[in-house]
Protein backbone atom coordinates (compact mmCIF):
# COMPACT_ATOMS: atom_id res chain seq x y z
CA UNK A 1 0.00 0.00 0.00
CA UNK A 2 3.07 2.45 0.56
CA UNK A 3 4.38 1.87 -2.63
CA UNK A 4 0.72 2.59 -4.92
CA UNK A 5 0.98 6.03 -2.20
CA UNK A 6 4.34 6.93 -3.48
CA UNK A 7 3.18 6.52 -7.03
CA UNK A 8 -0.43 8.16 -6.40
CA UNK A 9 1.99 11.05 -5.08
CA UNK A 10 4.49 10.88 -7.96
CA UNK A 11 1.53 10.70 -10.57
CA UNK A 12 0.04 13.77 -8.86
CA UNK A 13 3.10 15.76 -9.34
CA UNK A 14 3.99 14.24 -12.84
CA UNK A 15 0.19 14.42 -13.87
CA UNK A 16 -0.26 18.20 -12.47
CA UNK A 17 2.92 19.35 -14.36
CA UNK A 18 1.36 17.80 -17.49
CA UNK A 19 -2.07 18.34 -16.56
CA UNK A 20 -1.00 22.05 -15.94
CA UNK A 21 1.21 22.08 -18.76
CA UNK A 22 -1.33 20.61 -21.66
CA UNK A 23 -4.00 23.15 -20.31
CA UNK A 24 -1.84 26.16 -20.77
CA UNK A 25 -0.23 24.53 -24.41
CA UNK A 26 -4.32 24.12 -25.30
CA UNK A 27 -3.78 28.19 -25.25
CA UNK A 28 -1.96 27.75 -28.46
CA UNK A 29 -4.24 26.32 -29.87
CA UNK A 30 -7.11 28.78 -30.46
CA UNK A 31 -3.79 31.30 -30.82
CA UNK A 32 -3.03 28.94 -34.17
CA UNK A 33 -6.54 27.99 -35.26
CA UNK A 34 -7.63 31.59 -35.19
CA UNK A 35 -4.40 33.04 -36.33
CA UNK A 36 -4.03 30.62 -39.18
CA UNK A 37 -7.53 29.68 -40.61
CA UNK A 38 -8.27 26.42 -42.00
CA UNK A 39 -8.43 27.58 -45.29
CA UNK A 40 -4.40 28.39 -45.58
CA UNK A 41 -3.21 25.35 -44.47
CA UNK A 42 -1.04 26.49 -41.55
CA UNK A 43 -1.91 24.16 -39.11
CA UNK A 44 -1.22 20.94 -41.21
CA UNK A 45 2.36 22.17 -41.53
CA UNK A 46 2.84 22.50 -37.76
CA UNK A 47 0.91 19.11 -37.68
CA UNK A 48 3.04 17.35 -40.51
CA UNK A 49 6.07 18.60 -38.90
CA UNK A 50 5.97 17.73 -35.47
CA UNK A 51 4.81 14.39 -36.74
CA UNK A 52 7.82 14.04 -38.10
CA UNK A 53 10.46 15.66 -35.17
CA UNK A 54 8.04 12.90 -33.13
CA UNK A 55 9.41 9.91 -35.28
CA UNK A 56 13.20 11.60 -34.94
CA UNK A 57 13.14 11.70 -31.00
CA UNK A 58 12.46 7.70 -30.96
CA UNK A 59 15.77 7.32 -33.42
CA UNK A 60 17.88 9.36 -31.40
CA UNK A 61 16.93 8.47 -28.03
CA UNK A 62 16.90 4.96 -29.41
CA UNK A 63 15.72 3.50 -26.53
CA UNK A 64 18.32 4.31 -23.77
CA UNK A 65 15.67 6.13 -21.59
CA UNK A 66 14.48 2.95 -20.49
CA UNK A 67 17.32 1.28 -21.04
CA UNK A 68 18.75 3.94 -18.24
CA UNK A 69 16.34 2.84 -15.90
CA UNK A 70 16.88 -0.96 -16.16
CA UNK A 71 20.45 -0.82 -15.71
CA UNK A 72 20.27 2.00 -12.56
CA UNK A 73 18.15 -0.16 -11.00
CA UNK A 74 21.04 -3.52 -11.35
CA UNK A 75 22.56 -4.07 -7.93
CA UNK A 76 25.76 -4.47 -10.13
CA UNK A 77 26.12 -1.40 -11.61
CA UNK A 78 26.81 1.95 -10.72
CA UNK A 79 24.17 4.54 -11.63
CA UNK A 80 26.14 7.45 -12.07
CA UNK A 81 28.27 4.91 -14.62
CA UNK A 82 25.50 4.17 -16.55
CA UNK A 83 23.96 7.60 -15.98
CA UNK A 84 27.55 8.98 -17.85
CA UNK A 85 27.54 6.52 -20.65
CA UNK A 86 24.58 6.96 -21.41
CA UNK A 87 24.79 10.82 -21.85
CA UNK A 88 27.86 10.67 -23.87
CA UNK A 89 26.21 7.94 -26.52
CA UNK A 90 23.14 10.09 -26.92
CA UNK A 91 24.74 13.22 -27.18
CA UNK A 92 27.30 11.60 -29.81
CA UNK A 93 24.53 10.26 -31.77
CA UNK A 94 22.51 13.93 -31.70
CA UNK A 95 25.56 15.87 -32.43
CA UNK A 96 26.36 13.57 -35.57
CA UNK A 97 22.42 13.81 -36.30
CA UNK A 98 22.38 17.69 -36.62
CA UNK A 99 25.50 18.13 -38.81
CA UNK A 100 24.42 15.27 -41.50
CA UNK A 101 21.20 17.31 -41.05
CA UNK A 102 22.26 20.64 -41.91
CA UNK A 103 25.13 19.17 -44.67
CA UNK A 104 21.99 18.05 -46.50
CA UNK A 105 19.48 20.31 -45.35
CA UNK A 106 18.36 21.41 -49.20
CA UNK A 107 17.35 17.76 -50.74
CA UNK A 108 15.91 16.47 -47.32
CA UNK A 109 13.63 19.93 -46.94
CA UNK A 110 12.70 18.98 -50.93
CA UNK A 111 11.97 15.53 -50.50
CA UNK A 112 9.81 16.55 -47.45
CA UNK A 113 7.92 19.16 -49.59
CA UNK A 114 9.33 22.31 -47.77
CA UNK A 115 11.82 22.99 -50.72
CA UNK A 116 10.43 26.79 -50.12
CA UNK A 117 11.37 26.94 -46.69
CA UNK A 118 14.38 24.65 -46.25
CA UNK A 119 15.10 26.38 -42.25
CA UNK A 120 11.07 24.96 -41.07
CA UNK A 121 13.31 21.45 -41.26
CA UNK A 122 16.66 22.99 -40.01
CA UNK A 123 14.73 24.47 -36.73
CA UNK A 124 13.42 21.25 -35.82
CA UNK A 125 16.73 19.42 -36.45
CA UNK A 126 18.15 21.49 -33.50
CA UNK A 127 15.23 20.75 -31.34
CA UNK A 128 14.78 16.96 -31.90
CA UNK A 129 18.86 16.55 -31.63
CA UNK A 130 18.63 18.37 -27.77
CA UNK A 131 14.96 16.96 -26.89
CA UNK A 132 17.09 13.73 -27.43
CA UNK A 133 19.73 15.01 -25.19
CA UNK A 134 17.45 16.21 -23.08
CA UNK A 135 15.92 12.90 -22.10
CA UNK A 136 18.38 11.30 -20.19
CA UNK A 137 18.63 13.68 -17.50
CA UNK A 138 15.21 13.98 -17.26
CA UNK A 139 15.29 9.99 -16.56
CA UNK A 140 17.86 10.97 -14.01
CA UNK A 141 15.55 13.62 -12.61
CA UNK A 142 12.68 10.55 -12.49
CA UNK A 143 15.11 8.23 -11.29
CA UNK A 144 16.15 10.48 -8.44
CA UNK A 145 12.51 11.01 -7.74
CA UNK A 146 12.91 14.37 -7.98
CA UNK A 147 9.66 14.95 -9.65
CA UNK A 148 9.10 18.30 -8.26
CA UNK A 149 12.05 19.86 -10.69
CA UNK A 150 11.41 17.57 -13.13
CA UNK A 151 7.83 19.29 -13.12
CA UNK A 152 9.07 23.11 -12.95
CA UNK A 153 11.40 22.70 -15.91
CA UNK A 154 8.73 21.14 -17.92
CA UNK A 155 6.68 24.15 -17.00
CA UNK A 156 9.23 26.54 -17.84
CA UNK A 157 9.21 25.26 -21.57
CA UNK A 158 5.49 25.55 -21.52
CA UNK A 159 5.11 29.23 -19.88
CA UNK A 160 8.31 30.47 -21.89
CA UNK A 161 6.87 28.53 -25.11
CA UNK A 162 3.15 30.47 -24.67
CA UNK A 163 4.30 33.49 -23.74
CA UNK A 164 6.43 34.39 -26.80
CA UNK A 165 3.50 32.63 -29.01
CA UNK A 166 1.57 35.24 -27.68
CA UNK A 167 3.82 38.13 -28.52
CA UNK A 168 4.05 37.15 -31.82
CA UNK A 169 1.01 36.10 -33.09
CA UNK A 170 -1.00 38.53 -30.72
CA UNK A 171 0.63 41.42 -29.90
CA UNK A 172 2.92 41.60 -33.20
CA UNK A 173 0.49 40.27 -35.19
CA UNK A 174 2.44 37.98 -36.91
CA UNK A 175 1.23 35.01 -39.66
CA UNK A 176 4.75 33.32 -40.40
CA UNK A 177 3.88 29.57 -39.47
CA UNK A 178 8.04 29.46 -39.55
CA UNK A 179 7.91 31.71 -36.47
CA UNK A 180 6.21 28.31 -34.18
CA UNK A 181 9.41 26.67 -35.22
CA UNK A 182 11.93 29.58 -34.34
CA UNK A 183 10.35 29.87 -30.48
CA UNK A 184 10.54 26.46 -29.91
CA UNK A 185 14.28 26.42 -30.38
CA UNK A 186 14.63 29.12 -28.05
CA UNK A 187 12.82 27.49 -25.63
CA UNK A 188 14.48 23.71 -26.35
CA UNK A 189 18.14 26.06 -25.53
CA UNK A 190 16.52 27.82 -22.19
CA UNK A 191 15.87 24.52 -20.76
CA UNK A 192 19.40 22.81 -21.67
CA UNK A 193 20.58 25.50 -19.84
CA UNK A 194 18.47 24.95 -17.09
CA UNK A 195 19.99 21.23 -16.89
CA UNK A 196 23.55 22.35 -16.71
CA UNK A 197 23.00 21.34 -13.08
CA UNK A 198 22.60 17.88 -13.50
CA UNK A 199 25.67 18.00 -15.83
CA UNK A 200 27.43 17.90 -13.45
CA UNK A 201 28.35 16.75 -9.46
CA UNK A 202 29.40 13.67 -10.78
CA UNK A 203 32.54 11.51 -12.13
CA UNK A 204 31.83 11.05 -15.94
CA UNK A 205 32.83 7.67 -16.64
CA UNK A 206 32.44 6.21 -19.85
CA UNK A 207 31.80 2.03 -19.85
CA UNK A 208 32.50 0.21 -23.64
CA UNK A 209 30.78 -2.91 -22.28
CA UNK A 210 28.52 -1.61 -20.49
CA UNK A 211 26.97 0.84 -23.28
CA UNK A 212 27.32 -2.90 -25.47
CA UNK A 213 24.83 -4.34 -22.84
CA UNK A 214 22.28 -1.91 -22.58
CA UNK A 215 22.21 -1.08 -27.10
CA UNK A 216 21.16 -5.18 -26.50
CA UNK A 217 19.00 -4.52 -24.52
CA UNK A 218 17.76 -1.19 -25.90
CA UNK A 219 17.70 -2.02 -29.27
CA UNK A 220 14.12 -4.12 -29.22
CA UNK A 221 13.00 -0.77 -27.48
CA UNK A 222 14.01 1.15 -29.85
CA UNK A 223 11.97 -1.06 -32.55
CA UNK A 224 9.48 -0.76 -30.44
CA UNK A 225 9.81 2.86 -29.92
CA UNK A 226 9.49 3.23 -33.53
CA UNK A 227 6.55 1.36 -34.06
CA UNK A 228 4.81 3.09 -31.11
CA UNK A 229 5.74 6.65 -32.44
CA UNK A 230 4.06 5.54 -36.01
CA UNK A 231 0.67 4.37 -34.38
CA UNK A 232 0.78 7.88 -33.16
CA UNK A 233 2.13 9.98 -35.79
CA UNK A 234 2.22 7.70 -38.72
CA UNK A 235 -1.38 9.57 -39.99
CA UNK A 236 -0.12 12.82 -40.24
CA UNK A 237 3.40 12.00 -41.87
CA UNK A 238 1.78 10.04 -44.54
CA UNK A 239 -1.46 12.20 -45.25
CA UNK A 240 -0.06 14.72 -47.55
CA UNK A 241 1.75 11.97 -49.68
CA UNK A 242 -1.89 9.73 -50.20
CA UNK A 243 -4.55 12.52 -49.84
CA UNK A 244 -6.02 12.68 -53.53
CA UNK A 245 -6.46 16.48 -53.09
CA UNK A 246 -3.75 18.84 -53.92
CA UNK A 247 -0.92 19.40 -51.61
CA UNK A 248 -2.38 22.56 -50.31
CA UNK A 249 -5.94 20.69 -49.89
CA UNK A 250 -4.24 18.08 -47.86
CA UNK A 251 -2.48 20.43 -45.13
CA UNK A 252 -5.78 22.40 -45.22
CA UNK A 253 -7.61 18.79 -44.31
CA UNK A 254 -4.19 17.47 -41.82
CA UNK A 255 -4.92 20.78 -40.27
CA UNK A 256 -8.93 20.16 -39.38
CA UNK A 257 -7.54 16.87 -38.13
CA UNK A 258 -4.84 17.62 -36.12
CA UNK A 259 -6.33 20.91 -34.09
CA UNK A 260 -9.68 18.42 -33.74
CA UNK A 261 -7.57 15.74 -31.89
CA UNK A 262 -6.30 18.19 -29.78
CA UNK A 263 -9.33 17.82 -27.30
CA UNK A 264 -8.85 13.82 -27.32
CA UNK A 265 -5.18 14.51 -26.27
CA UNK A 266 -6.64 15.25 -22.86
CA UNK A 267 -6.14 10.82 -22.42
CA UNK A 268 -2.91 11.63 -23.95
CA UNK A 269 -1.73 13.81 -21.41
CA UNK A 270 -2.72 11.30 -18.12
CA UNK A 271 -1.07 8.74 -19.89
CA UNK A 272 1.81 10.31 -20.50
CA UNK A 273 1.48 11.17 -16.49
CA UNK A 274 1.02 8.11 -15.45
CA UNK A 275 4.15 7.22 -17.75
CA UNK A 276 6.11 8.85 -15.65
CA UNK A 277 5.63 8.05 -12.60
CA UNK A 278 5.13 4.10 -13.52
CA UNK A 279 7.87 3.21 -15.11
CA UNK A 280 10.36 3.73 -12.29
CA UNK A 281 7.52 2.49 -10.09
CA UNK A 282 7.15 -1.02 -12.06
CA UNK A 283 11.56 -1.68 -11.67
CA UNK A 284 11.45 -0.40 -8.07
CA UNK A 285 9.01 -3.02 -7.03
CA UNK A 286 9.58 -5.57 -9.54
CA UNK A 287 11.52 -7.96 -6.07
CA UNK A 288 8.35 -7.25 -3.91
CA UNK A 289 6.51 -10.26 -3.16
CA UNK A 290 2.83 -8.61 -4.16
CA UNK A 291 4.08 -6.85 -7.44
CA UNK A 292 2.01 -8.69 -9.73
CA UNK A 293 -0.49 -7.88 -7.41
CA UNK A 294 -0.04 -4.12 -7.37
CA UNK A 295 0.06 -4.23 -10.96
CA UNK A 296 -3.35 -5.95 -11.63
CA UNK A 297 -4.96 -3.16 -9.03
CA UNK A 298 -2.97 -0.44 -10.91
CA UNK A 299 -4.43 -1.55 -14.17
CA UNK A 300 -8.16 -1.59 -12.75
CA UNK A 301 -7.65 2.57 -11.75
CA UNK A 302 -6.00 3.62 -14.62
CA UNK A 303 -8.91 2.03 -16.84
CA UNK A 304 -11.23 3.51 -14.37
CA UNK A 305 -10.26 6.70 -14.00
CA UNK A 306 -9.57 6.76 -18.43
CA UNK A 307 -12.99 6.10 -19.06
CA UNK A 308 -14.64 9.09 -16.61
CA UNK A 309 -12.05 11.29 -18.18
CA UNK A 310 -13.32 9.97 -21.45
CA UNK A 311 -16.60 10.72 -20.74
CA UNK A 312 -16.29 14.01 -18.94
CA UNK A 313 -14.24 15.09 -22.63
CA UNK A 314 -17.43 13.78 -24.58
CA UNK A 315 -20.38 14.76 -22.46
CA UNK A 316 -18.86 18.82 -22.35
CA UNK A 317 -17.33 18.49 -26.06
CA UNK A 318 -19.95 21.08 -27.35
CA UNK A 319 -17.84 23.87 -25.00
CA UNK A 320 -14.50 22.06 -25.23
CA UNK A 321 -14.82 22.70 -29.22
CA UNK A 322 -14.54 25.89 -28.09
CA UNK A 323 -10.69 25.64 -27.48
CA UNK A 324 -10.54 25.28 -31.83
CA UNK A 325 -11.68 28.41 -34.34
CA UNK A 326 -15.09 27.47 -35.40
CA UNK A 327 -13.48 26.61 -39.26
CA UNK A 328 -12.09 23.64 -37.47
CA UNK A 329 -15.31 22.03 -35.47
CA UNK A 330 -15.83 20.15 -38.72
CA UNK A 331 -12.96 18.01 -37.73
CA UNK A 332 -14.58 17.14 -34.12
CA UNK A 333 -15.96 13.98 -34.83
CA UNK A 334 -13.04 12.12 -35.10
CA UNK A 335 -12.34 13.14 -31.41
CA UNK A 336 -14.48 9.98 -29.76
CA UNK A 337 -12.51 7.39 -31.80
CA UNK A 338 -8.95 8.94 -31.42
CA UNK A 339 -9.89 9.11 -27.67
CA UNK A 340 -10.81 5.59 -27.35
CA UNK A 341 -7.70 4.73 -29.31
CA UNK A 342 -5.74 6.80 -26.55
CA UNK A 343 -6.94 4.29 -23.72
CA UNK A 344 -6.09 1.21 -25.87
CA UNK A 345 -2.76 2.66 -25.97
CA UNK A 346 -2.71 3.41 -22.42
CA UNK A 347 -3.82 -0.11 -21.41
CA UNK A 348 -1.38 -0.87 -23.89
CA UNK A 349 1.33 0.63 -22.00
CA UNK A 350 0.15 -0.79 -18.86
CA UNK A 351 0.47 -4.37 -20.17
CA UNK A 352 4.14 -4.16 -21.48
CA UNK A 353 5.99 -4.13 -18.58
CA UNK A 354 6.33 -8.39 -18.15
CA UNK A 355 8.77 -8.06 -20.91
CA UNK A 356 11.07 -5.73 -20.17
CA UNK A 357 10.63 -7.19 -16.39
CA UNK A 358 11.60 -10.29 -18.00
CA UNK A 359 14.25 -8.71 -20.18
CA UNK A 360 12.39 -10.54 -23.42
CA UNK A 361 11.46 -6.82 -24.77
CA UNK A 362 11.68 -8.35 -28.47
CA UNK A 363 7.70 -9.45 -27.62
CA UNK A 364 7.53 -5.81 -27.48
CA UNK A 365 8.59 -4.74 -30.76
CA UNK A 366 6.82 -7.70 -32.29
CA UNK A 367 3.03 -5.97 -30.80
CA UNK A 368 3.79 -2.50 -31.65
CA UNK A 369 5.05 -3.58 -35.21
CA UNK A 370 1.70 -5.73 -35.76
CA UNK A 371 -0.37 -3.01 -34.84
CA UNK A 372 1.61 -0.18 -36.60
CA UNK A 373 1.15 -2.18 -39.95
CA UNK A 374 -2.46 -2.09 -39.51
CA UNK A 375 -2.26 1.86 -38.69
CA UNK A 376 0.20 2.32 -41.97
CA UNK A 377 -1.91 -0.16 -44.44
CA UNK A 378 -5.31 1.17 -43.26
CA UNK A 379 -4.16 4.62 -43.50
CA UNK A 380 -2.58 3.98 -47.19
CA UNK A 381 -5.33 2.55 -48.63
CA UNK A 382 -8.12 4.13 -47.11
CA UNK A 383 -7.06 7.67 -46.22
CA UNK A 384 -8.06 8.19 -50.45
CA UNK A 385 -11.74 7.52 -49.82
CA UNK A 386 -12.67 8.19 -46.26
CA UNK A 387 -9.72 11.43 -45.30
CA UNK A 388 -8.88 11.82 -42.27
CA UNK A 389 -11.60 9.24 -40.32
CA UNK A 390 -9.08 6.65 -41.86
CA UNK A 391 -6.45 8.48 -40.14
CA UNK A 392 -8.95 7.96 -36.81
CA UNK A 393 -9.84 4.68 -36.98
CA UNK A 394 -6.47 3.34 -38.09
CA UNK A 395 -5.21 4.41 -34.52
CA UNK A 396 -8.04 2.69 -33.26
CA UNK A 397 -7.84 -0.69 -34.58
CA UNK A 398 -3.45 -0.60 -34.51
CA UNK A 399 -3.64 0.02 -30.88
CA UNK A 400 -6.45 -2.18 -30.06
CA UNK A 401 -4.24 -5.15 -32.04
CA UNK A 402 -1.33 -4.81 -29.98
CA UNK A 403 -2.76 -4.38 -26.98
CA UNK A 404 -4.90 -7.54 -27.28
CA UNK A 405 -1.81 -9.51 -28.38
CA UNK A 406 0.38 -7.99 -25.33
CA UNK A 407 -2.34 -9.33 -22.99
CA UNK A 408 -2.73 -12.83 -23.99
CA UNK A 409 1.33 -13.20 -25.24
CA UNK A 410 1.55 -11.94 -21.52
CA UNK A 411 -0.99 -14.23 -19.70
CA UNK A 412 1.72 -17.13 -20.92
CA UNK A 413 5.16 -15.62 -20.17
CA UNK A 414 4.80 -13.63 -17.11
CA UNK A 415 0.73 -13.89 -15.96
CA UNK A 416 -1.10 -11.35 -13.88
CA UNK A 417 -4.68 -12.35 -12.66
CA UNK A 418 -6.22 -8.11 -13.91
CA UNK A 419 -9.90 -8.40 -12.46
CA UNK A 420 -11.45 -8.25 -15.92
CA UNK A 421 -15.01 -8.43 -14.40
CA UNK A 422 -14.87 -5.45 -12.34
CA UNK A 423 -12.69 -3.80 -15.33
CA UNK A 424 -15.57 -5.04 -17.56
CA UNK A 425 -18.73 -3.52 -15.64
CA UNK A 426 -17.02 -0.11 -15.60
CA UNK A 427 -16.77 -0.19 -19.47
CA UNK A 428 -20.08 -1.64 -19.80
CA UNK A 429 -21.80 1.30 -17.56
CA UNK A 430 -19.40 3.70 -19.40
CA UNK A 431 -20.93 2.61 -22.91
CA UNK A 432 -24.72 2.43 -21.25
CA UNK A 433 -24.27 6.14 -20.20
CA UNK A 434 -22.63 7.59 -23.43
CA UNK A 435 -25.59 6.22 -25.49
CA UNK A 436 -28.50 8.52 -23.96
CA UNK A 437 -25.52 11.31 -23.21
CA UNK A 438 -24.92 11.72 -27.02
CA UNK A 439 -28.42 10.78 -28.21
CA UNK A 440 -31.22 12.23 -26.70
CA UNK A 441 -32.42 15.26 -28.38
CA UNK A 442 -32.20 18.12 -26.23
CA UNK A 443 -31.79 21.74 -27.96
CA UNK A 444 -31.01 23.83 -25.25
CA UNK A 445 -27.26 23.56 -24.49
CA UNK A 446 -27.54 24.37 -20.76
CA UNK A 447 -30.32 21.52 -20.10
CA UNK A 448 -27.94 19.38 -21.84
CA UNK A 449 -24.28 19.60 -19.85
CA UNK A 450 -26.74 19.51 -16.53
CA UNK A 451 -28.60 15.81 -17.84
CA UNK A 452 -24.88 15.17 -19.21
CA UNK A 453 -23.43 16.00 -15.57
CA UNK A 454 -26.08 13.78 -13.97
CA UNK A 455 -24.55 10.89 -16.14
CA UNK A 456 -21.50 11.42 -15.09
CA UNK A 457 -21.98 11.68 -11.20
CA UNK A 458 -23.52 8.40 -11.43
CA UNK A 459 -20.23 7.01 -13.07
CA UNK A 460 -18.54 8.62 -10.09
CA UNK A 461 -20.89 7.35 -7.53
CA UNK A 462 -20.44 4.08 -8.59
CA UNK A 463 -16.65 4.28 -8.48
CA UNK A 464 -16.73 5.39 -5.07
CA UNK A 465 -19.27 2.99 -4.18
CA UNK A 466 -17.58 -0.38 -5.64
CA UNK A 467 -13.50 0.73 -5.49
CA UNK A 468 -12.58 4.45 -4.28
CA UNK A 469 -15.05 4.82 -0.75
CA UNK A 470 -14.62 8.32 0.32
CA UNK A 471 -12.82 6.96 3.33
CA UNK A 472 -10.28 6.45 1.40
CA UNK A 473 -9.71 9.96 0.47
CA UNK A 474 -7.88 12.27 2.75
CA UNK A 475 -9.82 15.20 2.14
CA UNK A 476 -12.94 13.27 1.99
CA UNK A 477 -12.68 11.28 5.02
CA UNK A 478 -15.16 13.93 6.92
CA UNK A 479 -17.97 13.44 4.49
CA UNK A 480 -18.17 9.51 4.74
CA UNK A 481 -18.87 9.57 8.73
Amino acid sequence: MVSLKSLAKETAIYGMSSIVGKFLNYLLVPLYTMALPASSGGYGVITNMYAITALLLVLLTYGMETGFFRFANKEDEKPDTVYSTVLASVGFTSVLFVALCLCFLKPLSSFMGYGEHPWYLGMMVMVVAMDAFQAIPFAYLRYKKRALRFAALKLLFIVLNIALNLVYFVALEGRDVGATFAINLVCTSVVMLCLVPELRGFSYCFDKALLRRMLSYSFPILILGIAGILNQVADKIIFPFVYPGSADEAHVQLGIYGAASKIAMIMAMLTQAFRFAYEPFVFGSAREKNSREMYANVMKFFVIFTLLAYLAVMFYLDVLRYVLGSDYWVGLRVVPVVMAAEIFMGIYFNLSFWYKLIDETRWGAYFSLAGCAVIVLMNVFLIPAWGYMACAWAGFAGYGVAMLLSYFVGQKKYPIRYDLRRIGSYVLLAAVLYVPAMYVPIGNLWWRMVFRTVLLLVFVAYIVKRDLPLKHIPFLKRFAR
